[in-house]
């Protein structure tokens, strides 16, 4: 017999989702993730010149600790007697929704694609700093092509496959789970760099990142693998799609990266679309396969449309099997 909790979790997860897609992002003032960043921000405009890695842990912590205690009082508020069932459900949605973005991540790919299709160059490079930190001025066509492809499927990972993950894995618990790694992922995105001023204060914040994402990024592989098949009987343009092709690639080649997780996804996708993603200096994904064109950036929003699908189900039946 079905236990009524593992019920409830799996519809917060489904209503997430249906929130995600249909209303999107909330605004900054009532966004979950936004008030983190704020903290996050203070905590960096304090941090001292002396000890800073010290200091980056007890920032890591102190965020991480005021996440999982928001998560924690949603959690408390929705189970009160005096809230409507329906309520509850639909407060621990709206903050599970905050962890995970599928319709921020492949909207702005396709507003891309069609600026580049129409041959708007500038307002294509204007969007793509929503992606990737390098500088977009100097990229040519193909290259702000790959760029997109590449951040599309990493993104895929810490963007929704990993916070859905950790859900799913805590059951009852599951939404402080989430909350708790989204706290170290903004944490990453705001403070883990390699270069000074971040590269003591962000240190175990990027680490601790690393660690997380480290099992989603290798079952990435095999959830875009799984993707690939539903896509590949579709006619498109750019070729066929390649499921085998992008098991092969991602095991061969996903340890490329800098990043220990990012290739894996990255190479996965190269893999299925059949193209060559390349960080000029950087990496190269795909060596054999032929240049990344701007009707991939489609292509891929496909594949990780297919793939996040994917995720939410598998994981919406693992909360319902773990209670039955």
């Amino acid at each position: 017999m079905l236990n009524p909790e593992s019920l409830h979790l799996a519809q917060v997860l489904l209503l997430a989702v249906a929130i995600d897609i249909f209303l999107g992002e909330p605004p900054a003032a009532l966004h979950p993730v936004v008030w983190i960043g704020k903290l996050i921000g203070v905590l960096k405009a304090a941090a001292p010149e002396k000890h800073r890695t010290l200091y980056g842990i007890g920032m890591a912590l102190t965020c991480v600790f005021f996440s999982g205690s928001l998560a924690y009082l949603v959690l408390f508020i929705s189970r009160l007697s005096q809230v409507p069932e329906i309520l509850g459900l639909f407060l621990e949605a709206y903050f599970l929704k905050a962890t995970f973005a599928i319709r921020c991540l492949l909207s702005p790919a396709t507003e891309i694609y069609e600026n580049l299709k129409s041959g708007k160059l500038d307002a294509a490079k204007q969007l793509l700093p929503i992606y990737v930190s390098r500088n977009p001025k100097s990229l040519t066509k193909p290259q702000i092509a790959s760029a997109v492809v590449e951040s599309v499927s990493e993104n895929f990972v810490d963007g929704i496959l990993t916070p859905i993950f950790f859900y799913a894995l805590f059951g009852n618990f599951g939404l402080v789970a989430a909350y708790c790694y989204k706290a170290i992922n903004t944490l990453d995105s705001m403070v883990g760099y390699k270069n000074e001023p971040y590269r003591e204060l962000g240190f175990f914040s990027a680490k601790s990142d690393d660690v997380l994402n480290w099992v989603p990024a290798r079952l990435s592989v095999f959830i875009i693998t799984a993707a690939a098949f539903i896509v590949a009987p579709v006619p498109q343009k750019g070729g066929k799609i390649r499921p085998l092709s992008c098991l092969k690639t991602a095991f061969q080649e996903g340890a490329k990266t800098p990043s220990p997780n990012s290739g894996y996804p990255m190479a996965a996708a190269a893999g299925a679309l059949g193209v060559s993603l390349q960080k000029p200096g950087i990496y190269v994904l795909g060596k054999k396969f032929r240049p990344t064109e701007i009707r991939d950036i489609k292509r891929v929003s496909g594949l990780i449309t297919a793939a996040s699908g994917l995720s939410v189900l598998l994981f919406t039946y693992i909360t319902w099997a773990l209670g039955a």
